[in-house]
């Protein structure tokens, strides 16, 4: 990869919905060229999707937790988190935890009735979020 797709990424970063007319000015390329590029940078897997950002807040999600788990069942304890809507992310750790799991519910009394449901795979540390300085920070400088 070149200066060049890193600023591609970087644009697409701020606006998966830009014209590619108006990336390939904002970068001094044809859009044939602009076009290649993402071609071949979704086939090597850089480009893994194109998706909307969904704001919580606006959908009734008002609590947001990370919470640490531990379990001596992580097959049953899987199926359950693929089927738990409340769970967004779910990340095997190492440590005395196995799992981070991070939890959207309406209230802080529907992150205890999830917690309580929790409870049959193991046991949980929840840290509910206070608030956010940034969230989904690009990986791709964009000052490239």
């Amino acid at each position: 990869m070149d200066q060049i797709d890193y600023k591609i990424l970087s644009t697409l970063n701020e606006n998966a919905r830009i014209p590619i007319s108006e990336l390939s000015r904002m970068i001094a390329m044809s859009q044939p060229a602009v076009t290649e590029r993402l071609r071949k940078l979704e086939e090597q897997g850089v480009i893994t999707g194109y998706r909307a950002e969904l704001s919580p807040h606006k959908l009734g999600k008002h609590t947001t937790a990370f919470v640490l788990f531990k379990t001596n069942n992580c097959k049953d304890f899987l199926a359950f988190s693929e089927t738990a809507p409340e769970i967004v992310d779910l990340y095997r750790i190492s440590g005395e935890y196995n799992y981070l799991m991070k939890v959207l519910t309406e209230t802080n009394e529907s992150l205890a009735r999830f917690l309580d449901s929790c409870n049959i795979y193991g046991y949980s540390t929840p840290l509910i979020v206070l608030s956010t300085s940034f969230e989904g920070k690009s990986l791709v400088a964009s000052n490239v």
